[in-house]
């Protein structure tokens, strides 16, 4: 894990020269005869991460690896579901290859640039994502934000193990449902029980045998000559099209943002920032292209006879279990059943940051859910999440679709705020004082986060296409009724503009 690249450069910010202000000690979590500190024990015998969102002292920050940080996002995208991301083009959304292609390629570019830039935070104060979001959201602002994270991570997780469950059945339809689900969560819980150093471990090596597989389906499509490139459409329906599933590919891309700095909390405060936001883009960008393009190219070849063939059987019977089963099953045979097992495992390394973030994110929940060690939270999470995968496992499609436009959409707004706070008031890295992330009285007060949060939702809501509701913005960006999704769009802007004007009022009236 300790793998050295580069000499430590030295901190230039003013706020990093004292990193160990506010920190934590390790080794304080022990301390007492409670129950919290009697369970800590417990976990230091076997190994279990015991800090939970308290900042890191620089003498824990041992994690000297760069691809530490590629790695992880690396194998967290070299899975299923950023797969399934490139798949959903033109079934859903009747796209054809060229286009979709070009979709998963700028809107990606713009989703994983707030993954990138937040990880960097995590290096530089030793703080996790939700913690910093007190800077600003304020104590009882990022409530709200923490309460979104844990249903997106929450929700994300079950969708994800949805479709794991559907390749175990594509290859044994004698495994039901409930049981590759449970399977592939009960692999996730014995990682993520163990925190940061054994996360990132299996993160390190889960990507290569997921990357040799997706080589397989690559080299099988193009020796299959099945590939069938469908056409572009023109004008409005085009228009809309391409928003919504922009949409979609966005709320993918960006959904790690509301964690990126969980995941850097270990390194160094003295590394350069731009090449962890380097790092970070290497492992997540490439990685999401190479998935996506490919599941749009499967996807293709549901045209084939007019939609009359093997390939639209099977994803009509068993979604991306069954287009892949069509694929690989004919061809390899049971060497084929073998790829799929080892696809429906890699949801494992994609459900490992989520089940992780959400135990710390209810950790900044209240001050009482601080005296539940995470390694708890973990264990009720991966209970929750079950129970909404099981009976979600016939409707997944339409679950995945309705629950990426809903990450894009809080996401977007999660971003206009914070980023406005950063470069506007904050002035970057050095307008910051990290020790300060415990002391209500010295963070913001919140009211003008919670107001532009409000007015995000208002831009969201006019913006949003969904099959229940589409907003008047929306009904003028493609063709009626169901229009273009521009919710993420205007959910950002709306929030990014009042922000900047309401907190220039709270800073004059609250001082801080």
């Amino acid at each position: 894990m300790d793998r050295d690249v580069e000499k430590h450069a030295e901190p230039t910010q003013p706020s990093l020269l004292n990193p160990d202000h506010g920190a934590v000690p390790g080794s304080s979590f022990e301390h007492g005869d409670s129950i919290y500190a009697k369970l800590q024990r417990l976990g230091g015998k076997i190994k279990v991460e015991q800090r939970g969102i308290e900042r890191v002292p620089e003498n824990e920050r041992t994690d000297h690896s760069y691809w530490n940080i590629g790695s992880m996002w690396l194998a967290a995208n070299m899975v299923v579901p950023s797969f399934t991301i490139g798949v959903l083009g033109n079934p859903l959304f009747g796209l054809g290859f060229i286009d979709s292609a070009l979709i998963i390629f700028f809107f990606n570019f713009i989703s994983v640039l707030t993954v990138c830039f937040f990880s960097t935070f995590g290096a530089a104060f030793g703080l996790r994502q939700m913690v910093l979001s007190r800077f600003w959201f304020g104590w009882w602002g990022v409530k709200l934000i923490a309460l979104f994270n844990v249903l997106a991570c929450i929700g994300w997780a079950s969708a994800n193990i949805i479709v794991g469950a559907q390749l175990i059945n594509a290859v044994n339809p004698n495994v039901p449902g409930f049981a590759g689900i449970l399977i592939i969560a009960f692999c996730t819980l014995l990682i993520v029980f163990f925190g940061y150093r054994v996360v990132h471990t299996y993160e390190y090596w889960s990507w290569i045998p997921t990357f040799i597989v997706f080589l397989v389906v690559l080299g099988v499509l193009c020796h299959s000559g099945d590939f069938v490139n469908t056409p572009m459409r023109t004008g409005y329906i085009e228009l809309g099209a391409a928003l919504s599933y922009g949409s979609t590919v966005f709320g993918f891309g960006t959904g790690y943002t509301s964690y990126a700095a969980d995941y850097t909390v270990y390194q160094p405060s003295d590394r350069p920032r731009r090449k962890v936001f380097l790092a970070t883009w290497l492992g997540i960008f490439p990685t999401l292209l190479f998935t996506e393009l490919l599941g749009a190219a499967l996807a293709t070849c549901m045209a084939l006879n007019g939609g009359e063939n093997d390939y639209q059987k099977g994803y009509n019977d068993n979604g991306v279990g069954g287009l892949l089963g069509a694929l690989l099953f004919p061809r390899v045979g049971g060497f084929g059943k073998f790829c799929v097992v080892i696809l429906a495992l890699s949801i494992i390394a994609n459900n490992c940051p989520n089940i992780y973030s959400v135990s710390l994110t209810l950790m900044v929940m209240g001050r009482w859910t601080r005296h539940v060690p995470r390694f708890v939270w973990t264990i009720i999470a991966t209970a929750i999440y079950i129970a909404i995968a099981i009976p979600g496992y016939s409707q997944f499609e339409a679950v995945l679709e309705n629950f990426m436009h809903f990450i894009g959409y809080w996401l977007a707004i999660y971003e206009g705020i914070s980023l406005t706070e950063h470069v506007v008031f904050r002035r970057g890295f050095s307008g910051y004082q990290p020790e300060d992330y415990d002391n209500r009285d010295r963070l913001p007060p919140g009211i003008a986060a919670l107001l532009a949060f409000c007015c995000g939702v208002v831009g969201m809501v006019t913006g949003m296409s969904q099959s229940w509701y589409v907003g008047p913005i929306a009904k003028t960006a493609g063709l009626s009724p169901t229009g273009g999704d521009v919710g993420f769009e205007l959910g950002f802007a709306f929030a990014a503009l009042s922000y900047a004007i309401m907190r220039a009022v709270e800073k004059w009236f609250f001082k801080r």
